[in-house]
């Protein structure tokens, strides 16, 4: 699986520094950035604070809010000038997400509240793309990045966006700088990293659309997993995340999980649901581990914290449509293990009326369910 890090972002500034130097020349404070109304100086500025931004966050590992400080430029710094600080700072950023580890998170705001190392090396190399983009317009110059790097951002921090005919155009529709056949125009949008729930000894690190790509051709998608994983279960539901985000239905927080285990970071199974929750506010979940990490409880842990998460989330909403009645589960009646974890995690047979009617058959598979004042202890 490509790697969404370093190179990406030691690319995506070279290019774009490589473009915008051919017009250091050019007045740079009177014409305005594309569609932003900032000045195209200004704009450049911006990206070298954001780049060494994102850095301080991976290196502090700050948990709450951003690192309280700013990049401050000399006076009568130029614009080549300002191009060489734009260089360095994301040498910074490289840097940094070629030595974080791969399950350390640091916060940023959308929408879950915290990035790995792949997300802040994607919202940096998204901050390049998009303003070289912005300044180019603005000073008259020609300027495209590179197809797969585009579709690299979008399958991995546009989750919700369906893909059009085209990577760069879509990207740009998707953040309001252009237009695209057939989808209304964007006026207001924000990136979304992938969520991670964290449990007792396990982290649920959400799946993305390029993880989920991956694993159903048969990769890792991008985890180091135990011996004899991921199960096929896993890959079949990376099969669903992939047909969710190509129809534009998709939301991360209503796709798959991967069980990565605290104390040696290797993946153990998947869990997840089916999608958002119907008219009802009914949801259906699923899961599966490695046959080596059975056993141990983890699959009872995952499916617990998982349930905790999405009605804690669901309580806190102000929006009814992200509303949970009823997380429910339907189970081979032949598959024991799979009960036991079921029960466990507080879900009580419900039938095939109480799960909204999707037992399969009514004889050979029972419906599981659990409600959001249900027991999750």
């Amino acid at each position: 699986m490509r790697e969404m890090g370093s190179e990406q972002v030691r690319a995506a500034v070279a290019e774009a520094v490589a473009v915008l130097r051919t017009a250091v020349d050019r007045d740079w404070e009177t014409p305005r950035a594309g569609r932003l109304e900032w000045n195209v100086r200004y704009t450049a500025e911006h990206v070298a604070g954001d780049l060494i931004a994102y850095a301080g966050q991976l290196t502090s590992g700050a948990q709450h809010a951003y690192v309280p400080f700013e990049l401050t430029l000399d006076e009568g710094t130029g614009n080549a000038d300002v191009l060489d600080v734009v260089e360095a700072t994301g040498g910074l950023l490289a840097a940094a997400v070629a030595t974080t580890p791969p399950g350390v998170r640091a916060f940023h705001p959308y929408p879950f509240r915290a990035a790995d190392r792949e997300g802040f090396a994607a919202t940096g190399v998204a901050e390049v793309l998009l303003h070289t983009h912005d300044m180019a317009v603005g000073l008259g110059i020609a300027y495209e990045p590179p197809a797969e790097l585009c579709e690299d951002l979008l399958t991995r921090i546009f989750p919700h966006v369906r893909p059009g005919p085209a990577p760069w155009p879509t990207l740009l529709w998707a953040t309001g700088r252009g237009d695209l056949p057939g989808r209304a125009p964007v006026s207001g949008w924000r990136w979304c990293n992938n969520p991670a729930v964290p449990a007792e000894r396990l982290t649920l690190t959400g799946v993305t659309p390029a993880a989920a790509y991956d694993l159903r051709a048969g990769g890792d998608g991008g985890f180091r997993w135990i011996e004899g994983g991921p199960f096929e279960g896993t890959r079949e539901a990376a099969g669903m995340v992939v047909k969710a985000y190509e129809s534009g239905v998709h939301r991360p927080e209503w796709g798959m999980f991967v069980l990565v285990r605290n104390d040696d970071g290797r993946a153990l199974g998947g869990i997840g649901f089916h999608g958002a929750p119907d008219d009802e506010g009914r949801a259906e979940v699923g899961y599966d581990l490695a046959v080596n990490a059975r056993g141990h409880g983890y699959a009872t842990e995952a499916l617990r914290t998982l349930a905790a998460w999405t009605f804690a989330r669901a309580a806190a909403a102000a929006d009814a449509d992200t509303r949970v009645t009823e997380l429910f589960a339907v189970i081979d009646r032949t598959n024991v293990a799979s009960q036991g974890v079921i029960t466990r995690a507080g879900f009580t047979p419900a039938g095939a009326e109480g799960a909204g009617g999707t037992d399969g058959g009514g004889e050979t598979t029972t419906a599981y369910v659990l409600r959001p004042d249900g027991d999750l202890v």
